[in-house]
């Protein structure tokens, strides 16, 4: 990644803002503080991870894909520098060429501030390869522990990486998750701005209902009673508590990325991330959850949202990918009675209808199994009483196969 980079000139340079890792929320962190940003009259550049319909998803300003003709462009002058670099070390992995483009694509694009996702664990992943000036990382739990490891200090370790000297870092985690976090910024000398409950940066559910959430939230600079996020759950008010210390570790930065509260409330409460406990009305199949929940805590949100908003029984279309805990994800919504149908995304790293079935009814009563995602929520659909909500859940995969046919939305990169 270094190598590819330094063939474009190192386009990372140009960029400044934070870098967002962590197993959960990172989507969220970025996106309520995106709208916080751009609120503020600042042009911002995220790059979303994984895209839900199309690729030109993955590079965006101020929340909108840059255009087909960009995207082309932006990959066509990667293209020779990836053909340098295999010549001479081996070939890019896509995902690193799509990582260069998209930071020469931001560099050239004239923006204020970069709010980069990681897209895997921290130290490996292609994002590292940047040092914005702020390291977010919002949890450590439990997830890719193929690639990551299996204990909460291993995956912290691997997420702590991104964490450089000179950074301030940001996290809402704690537990053994936390050590690896605080000791890479005792060892670097980084100030680290903590969230979560008796933190300096924390939030509580004062509200939640179908159109969002409402929070009581305290920064050191004081309280800040019935903030409204834009997005849906319970757990968005950790996510908020770290969006928060987010913007401070900006403002710190650099003064010109300072928001006032007007701004502020009116970022958090216009705030959209596609596919992550998004409600969709369709005409022919009712309300629609879409909830990429693919690992044990993400399915547990999940389920504490739900079930808090009344919902039990409802029709369940789910998909998983390999290397998932995927008796993990069902057991954490098993205590919903789901009514699920399992199926499966055209991909080989899918598991079966039928696999999941079976590992459904280790768990508990019934399921059915659909051949592709458009049958499994035809028959989900079927199973709806009254104005019960259709669940989609288990893999990002399916959310954004069937969000695209929701949406109208075609893939078109």
């Amino acid at each position: 990644m270094s190598r590819l980079l330094a063939e474009l000139g190192h386009p990372e340079r140009q960029l400044r803002g934070a870098l967002v890792g962590g197993t959960n929320g990172k989507g969220s962190v970025v996106a309520m503080a995106r709208s916080v940003l751009t609120g503020a009259g600042l042009r911002v550049g995220t790059m979303p991870k994984p895209h839900l319909v199309s690729y030109r998803e993955r590079i965006a300003i101020d929340g909108e894909p840059v255009s087909e003709a960009r995207f082309a462009a932006a990959i066509a002058r990667v293209l020779p520098a990836v053909d340098r670099v295999a010549v001479e070390i081996g070939p890019p992995t896509e995902f690193e060429a799509l990582t260069a483009a998209a930071y020469a694509e931001l560099a050239n694009s004239g923006i204020d501030v970069a709010l980069v996702e990681v897209g895997m664990g921290g130290r490996l992943d292609a994002t590292n390869s940047a040092d914005l000036g702020v390291a977010v990382i919002v949890n450590v739990q439990h997830d890719h522990e193929a690639h990551l490891g299996h204990t909460l200090a291993l995956i912290g370790g691997e997420k702590a990486a991104i964490i450089k000297r000179g950074d301030l870092a940001v996290t809402g985690a704690s537990g053994r998750g936390l050590r690896p976090i605080s000791d890479r910024c005792a060892a670097l000398d980084v100030p680290l701005l903590r969230a979560g409950p008796r933190q300096p940066y924390r939030a509580a559910v004062r509200h939640l209902g179908w159109e969002g959430t409402v929070v009581d939230a305290r920064t050191p600079d004081g309280e800040l009673h019935d903030l409204s996020l834009g997005l849906l759950g319970a757990h968005q008010a950790s996510n908020a508590a770290v969006t928060l210390a987010l913007l401070d570790a900006l403002r710190q930065r650099d003064p010109r990325w300072s928001v006032d509260e007007p701004t502020l409330r009116a970022g958090l409460a216009s705030a959209h991330w596609a596919g992550r406990m998004e409600v969709l009305d369709h005409p022919r199949h009712g309300r629609v959850v879409l909830d990429g929940a693919h690992n044990p805590a993400g399915a547990a949100a999940l389920a504490a949202t739900l079930a808090a908003l009344g919902v039990r029984g409802a029709p369940l279309v789910f998909g998983a990918m390999r290397g998932k805990d995927v008796g993990g994800v069902l057991r954490a919504l098993a205590p919903l009675a789901p009514r699920p149908v399992f199926t499966a995304v055209q991909d080989p790293g899918a598991h079966s209808p039928a696999d999941l079935l079976r590992a459904w009814r280790r768990i508990g009563p019934g399921g059915a199994a659909a051949p592709d995602p458009a049958a499994a929520l035809a028959r989900a659909a079927d199973l709806r009483r009254g104005d019960e909500p259709v669940v989609v859940a288990g893999s990002l995969y399916l959310v954004g196969a069937l969000r695209g046919a929701l949406a109208g939305e075609r893939e078109d990169a």
